[in-house]
């Protein structure tokens, strides 16, 4: 296997290079343009009923729910972690090139949430069942099948293999060690009994705790991160400067960086953000899929929210910690230079918030992919698949904090972006039916006669 490793970087390289990157991207921008800005004009809306939706019509969770379980498996180390290597390689610029990406990213997570209810379906057991295998199927046609069980596949892989289990177990059972000297075997032990206990409980299970979580969670870190830029106040105009100026000259404003090009801070910051808020990649409609809703469009605006949160908030609350306390400057990486950002503000206890922040961004996020993977195991499957995915799952849990392959990890990477591939073949060829519901929906909130149209606002 190790053998492999060369052939598995050179395609891991190329996966997660311009092909791909341009193809999210450009799946965003021919979104945005059809949908005429909504991201901006419709925003506030879509704000609004994260927590005043309507909740009428077929599903197993509330909206609100929905987008805590799809927040939970997308909010994890990559806003952490993900952030610093980005700044790290690419420079502050890469911070700009983020918001480009979330700023397109939610045209397309708006089109996925809203195919998501439009093809949605019920499994044997009355369940709902939807994501972008049903849109594909459903949408596409019977003839786009295989394109359909290519992606299910994907995502068992990633469930399995990837972003579902060992970097997020590596990240909290390696934190906690650092942070309080607890064992490895340990916390893995606890984090195996609470996943196993949470993920038995189907959705409904999930879609409680995240719904408890996510919102503390976020609160949590970004009032952190807001108190690390009060004590920088003065230097938050000059920061902001650098990262606009940085990702247009790919040059440092201040010495001690090793340069980068524009190429980089763009690559670096389009690639994490996209990797954070998984805009494009066809995991968030699963969960979109449950919500208790009649209005495709409605849990579309609901779900764009999700990169909104995730990446213009989570990951910028990382990214100016790092350029305003200077540490992307110097010999830290990764999780240690967002650590040392919050030590040389909080001192030793910055450590520890830190730790705290991660372990929970990564728990949900194990949450959040076991259903991911769940459903599209039913897909493939049947419900008859569902005990022995979840025992593979809790078992893979159990071993990811002593399994550290590094063929597996670059394999995982690889089956991460080719979800992206079917999911966005799917979009563009379903942009006229995005296009229409969105239309009937925007008609229906527009006519005044309309009894319940206050629930809506």
């Amino acid at each position: 296997m190790e053998s492999l490793i060369p052939v598995l970087n050179a395609i891991d390289t190329f996966m997660w290079g311009p092909p791909l990157i341009t193809l999210l991207v450009g799946t965003g921008i021919f979104l945005t343009v059809r949908l005429h800005l909504l991201q901006v004009f419709r925003l506030p809306l879509a704000l609004k009923l994260i927590f005043r939706a309507q909740n009428k019509g077929e599903g197993d969770v509330s909206s609100f729910k929905a987008l805590c379980v799809a927040l939970a498996a997308t909010v994890g180390t990559g806003n952490i972690v993900g952030v610093a290597t980005a700044v790290k390689v690419g420079g502050p610029g890469a911070i700009f090139w983020m918001w480009m990406a979330a700023f397109f990213g939610m045209a397309t997570k708006y089109s996925e949430g809203l195919l998501a209810i439009k093809y949605r379906s019920v499994d044997e057991k009355g369940e709902i069942a939807g994501g972008p295998m049903f849109y594909i199927k459903n949408g596409m046609g019977e003839k786009w099948k295989p394109l359909a069980t290519f992606f299910a596949l994907a995502c068992i892989g990633v469930a399995f293999f990837g972003i579902g289990t060992f970097p997020q177990v590596n990240a909290i059972v390696d934190s906690v060690e650092l942070s309080f000297g607890f064992p490895k075997a340990a916390t893995d032990a606890i984090l195996t009994f609470f996943i196993a206990a949470i993920t038995i409980g189907g959705l409904q299970s999930i879609a409680r705790v995240a719904s408890k979580i996510i919102p503390f969670m976020a609160l949590f870190y970004v009032a952190i991160c807001i108190g690390l830029i009060v004590v920088y106040i003065d230097q938050l105009p000059a920061a902001i400067a650098l990262i606009l100026e940085d990702a247009f000259t790919g040059q440092a404003a201040v010495g001690g960086f090793a340069g980068s090009t524009i190429m980089m801070a763009m690559q670096n910051g389009i690639a994490r953000g996209v990797f954070s808020n998984e805009s494009g990649l066809g995991s968030a409609p699963i969960a979109a899929a449950a919500a208790k809703t009649k209005w495709p469009a409605e849990q579309g605006l609901i779900s764009m929210t999700g990169t909104f949160i995730d990446t213009i908030i989570i990951c910028t609350m990382t990214g100016l910690a790092l350029v305003l306390t200077g540490v992307w400057q110097g010999d830290a990486a990764g999780a240690a230079m967002t650590n040392s950002a919050f030590m040389t503000t909080y001192g030793s206890i910055g450590g520890s918030l830190l730790t705290l922040s991660l372990v929970l961004f990564a728990f949900t996020t194990i949450l959040g992919w076991n259903y991911y993977g769940e459903r599209a195991c039913i897909y493939l499957f049947g419900t008859k698949g569902v005990l022995p995915y979840r025992l593979i799952f809790i078992v893979l849990v159990a071993s990811g904090a002593f399994l550290k392959l590094e063929a597996i990890w670059i394999l995982a990477d690889i089956v991460n972006g080719l979800m992206a591939i079917p999911n966005l073949i799917a979009l563009i060829a379903l942009s006229g039916v995005i296009v229409a519901e969105t239309k009937k929906y925007m008609d229906y909130r527009s006519q005044p006669q309309k009894t319940d149209k206050n629930q809506y606002v």
